[in-house]
């Protein structure tokens, strides 16, 4: 018999505080030497736990990885920011607290999304990922992802190359 102690549900609102140590680490652990110091620090400080529970009172479309009781990480996803075109569906953010990551936890989260934006009706998903951020870059090539455009996104003066990767 097998037990998995994994699962992916939506996000409730006993869930921000959660939310909010899993964005601090995740964050800290992919973005520490990457995004400016000052303007990590600050993006941190904005998405406490009140952000995360206005967040999900506008029934937000976000999932968490509750592992065995404790949120693991979270993916937000919704209809794709850059129009029409063969890819309706977007994830905005999938992240996961170091601790967990690196077991395939992340796939769970990543297939989560991607079965609420087929419920949905969004065919075809993109995800932006900052290209210095290898272990997301190779996340989503390992999930089989295509590179398809590329662009900047500016941080306090620094501007650093991102990535959209692409599935049909």
């Amino acid at each position: 018999m097998s037990v998995d102690v994994a699962q992916v549900r939506p996000a409730g609102p006993k869930d921000a505080n959660a939310l909010a140590t899993a964005y601090e680490e995740a964050w800290r652990g992919a973005y520490q030497g990457i995004i400016p110091h000052l303007d990590l620090e600050r993006m941190i400080a904005r998405r406490g736990q009140g952000w995360w529970e206005r967040v999900l009172q506008r029934r937000a479309s976000v999932l968490v990885l509750d592992f065995g009781g404790q949120v693991a990480g979270y993916v937000t996803f919704g209809r794709c920011r850059i129009g029409r075109g063969p890819y309706r569906g977007e994830i905005f953010e999938l992240y996961l607290s170091p601790t967990y990551q690196g077991l395939g936890l992340g796939t769970k989260l990543f297939d989560g999304a991607r079965q609420k934006l087929h419920e949905w009706r969004l065919p075809g998903l993109l995800v932006w990922a900052l290209a210095d951020n290898e272990a997301a870059c190779d996340f989503y090539l390992t999930l089989g992802g295509k590179p398809i455009a590329e662009g900047t996104e500016d941080f306090s003066g620094t501007s650093l190359r991102k990535i959209a990767f692409a599935w049909r």
